[in-house]
Order: C-alpha cells, then structure tokens, then sequence
C-alpha cells in the first residue's frame, strides 16, 4: 500500500467536495440539520398552552385556583371572556387552545365538598387535546389536595367536566388527515421543481433559449400547469379524507380549493427559486425533502405543536408554507372556517408566494451556465 497515492486519492476527494457545494452540504451540514428537524419530534413536552377563564364566580378561591394553574407559565391566561360566543370565537380562530369555565358559587361548592369546573377544549389536535386534559386534571387535583393538606376542606373535591369540540372522541385520524394534505400537496411542487431541472439535464432548455419566450412567461406557464394539476390532486385527496377516512368536512369546497391555490403559489414558488441552483434531478430531490418534505413533516405542528418556547424553532416552523395550510385545512375540515377567519395564515400564505415567485423572476436567466 501506498502512502503517497493514498494521500493522493484524498487531495483529489477533498477537492471534489469542496467544488460541489451539494455534496458539500450532504457530508457535512445534513447531519446537524435532520438533528435540528427529528429533535424537536421527540420533545414531548407540553409547551404552553394558552387558555380563556370566563369566571364566574369572581371570589378568593377561583383566584388561587387560576393561580395555581399559571403559576409555571406553561399554563398562559390569554382573556377573560363574560360569554360563550366570545369562547366560541377564541378557540375558532386558534387564539385558545381551551375555555375553563368557572360556575358561580364555585367557593361554596368546593368547601362544602362538591366543586366543579367546565373545561372546553380544542380537539383540532387530538394529541395537544390530551395533553391539555391530562395536565389541567393534574393540576386541579394538585390543588385540591394543598387545599385538603392546608385545612380548608376534609379531601379533594374538585372536579373537571371536559368537552372537546370539533373532534369529540380525540380521534388521531381526524386530527391527522386534513394536516397530512398539507405534507402531500407539495408533492405539485416537488414535480414542477424536476421539470425544471429536467428540461436542463435533457437539453431542452437550450432549444426554449433561441424562442422568443420571456423568463417570466416561461416561470408563471410552468407554474400554472402545476397548478391546475394540483388542484386536481387536492381535490382527489379531500375526497378520500371525506369517503374513505370519515373525516368531517364543516367548511366549503370553494374556500379549500382557494387556499389550496394560494398553498401551491407558496411552495410552488420556493420550487421555482430553488430550480435556479439546481442542474439535474437527483439534486432537486434532495434539495426538496431537506428544505420541504422532512421540516414540514416534523416542524409543522402535524404530529405534535408548534415549539413556542424556542424562538429558533418558531421562526422555523412558521417559514415553512406548510406550517400554515395545516391550519388552514384543519379549520375548513373540521371548524368550517371561511377566509376571514383564516387571514392569519392566508396572508402569510399570499405573502410567501408573492415573494418568492418576484424573487423567481429576478434569479431567472435566460441562458445556459
């Protein structure tokens, strides 16, 4: 064995991966990247949880009660409500993930041994759901029990009646399918992102340089094919998510069909930014689950929600369009959400499309590197 052709082969390997910023990025960064992406799947903490209180009772022991129940700061008070209507409005548009509801003559209930509370929860996400239940029941009886041990009542007497709306038995599937669309209705994306790097690594865009077609009629006729193909493919998935999985549809098939669209101009339009850096397919496929697929599918809020704690991970989450159609879609299928009610994550979406198909247009050029 030679030592000099061996350092030979190694000058001549670490000179191809320095040249090839791809392969460069695999052997070095992807690593700490998919750690940055599957640590947060496995962080089963609750996070914090925002909750409304309409209390009624107004008296001493309902205020130790909400305090006990913040006091950690994963528990965070977001409004006092005086209606249902109001309470009704908070957990629609996702400003509450529960409603604790504090029955008048709550002090004299819970002294005399027979105290109850009314919890309403958000069961969009079913596992957030059962986290809430679980920890709020917890705590109660935390508190019930420092009440017994302190003198004030004979033994724990505090008791939660909970309902869960929009999905009442916690089913994971009808949690899980309207977010699902949202992980494989960028796959429009993906194949609009191959054609581009296709037409390159065939030869074919050399042919489209020498006609008199414009880098944005060219980007925005590409972009609409995708598009009007998607739409087809996002109505065949609803469809399935209807018939096949049961899942409640509560909102109108024009209002997804729209946000769908204003999806696919933002993912759409990372596809078109990215194709600008990419000469062939194998390439665009990776590039696409590491910076599309695998962050929407862990860093979405699908399986688990959103990490608030972490400003990193919040600003990650929320750069991806995927993040926002499962909003989206779990309010148009389970809540029956109209646009209006949805324009958070609707202008986000119109923002991030319009962004990155301008940028598209300004990276784009009409030659052959």
């Amino acid at each position: 064995m030679s030592f000099h052709r061996t350092m030979a082969i190694l000058r001549k390997e670490m000179r191809h991966i320095f040249r090839d910023i791809r392969l460069l990025f695999l052997v070095t960064f992807s690593p700490a990247f998919l750690l940055f992406t599957f640590s947060y799947v496995f962080a089963l903490d609750l996070g914090q949880v925002t909750m409304a209180v309409m209390d009624q009772d107004r008296s001493r022991l309902s205020r130790d009660y909400l305090a006990t129940l913040t006091a950690d700061g994963d528990i965070r008070v977001i409004a006092n409500v005086k209606s249902y209507q109001h309470a009704d409005w908070l957990l629609k548009s996702g400003l509450a993930d529960a409603i604790l509801v504090i029955p008048p003559g709550f002090e004299r209930d819970v002294l005399k041994k027979s105290g109850t509370v009314q919890l309403l929860v958000d069961g969009t996400e079913a596992t957030m759901a059962r986290q809430v239940l679980h920890e709020l029941l917890a705590r109660t009886n935390a508190f019930a029990l420092k009440m017994s041990e302190a003198g004030r009542i004979a033994r724990p007497s505090l008791e939660i009646h909970s309902r869960v709306l929009y999905n009442p038995g916690l089913k994971s599937l009808v949690s899980m399918v309207p977010g699902l669309l949202g992980i494989f209705l960028t796959m429009p994306a993906l194949a609009l992102m191959l054609a581009l790097t296709r037409e390159k690594e065939m030869g074919t865009f050399e042919m489209l340089i020498a006609t008199p077609i414009r880098g944005p009629e060219y980007l925005i006729g590409k972009l609409l094919a995708y598009m009007g193909t998607g739409l087809v493919s996002a109505m065949i998935a609803q469809a399935v998510a209807v018939f096949w999985f049961h899942v409640p549809f509560r909102g109108e098939l024009a209002v997804f069909l729209v946000v769908t669209i204003l999806f696919f101009s933002a993912s759409m339009g990372l596809s078109l930014v990215l194709a600008n850096f990419v000469r062939n397919q194998q390439t665009a496929m990776l590039i696409m689950l590491l910076v599309s697929f695998v962050p929407s599918f862990f860093l979405s809020g699908l399986v688990h929600p959103i990490e608030t704690s972490s400003t990193r991970a919040l600003l990650t989450s929320n750069s991806l369009p995927t993040t926002h159609f499962i909003t989206i879609s779990r309010g148009v299928f389970l809540k029956g959400l109209s646009i209006p009610q949805l324009a958070q994550p609707v202008l986000t979406l119109v923002a991030m499309g319009g962004f990155a198909l301008s940028l598209s247009i300004l990276l784009f050029r009409k030659q052959v590197d």
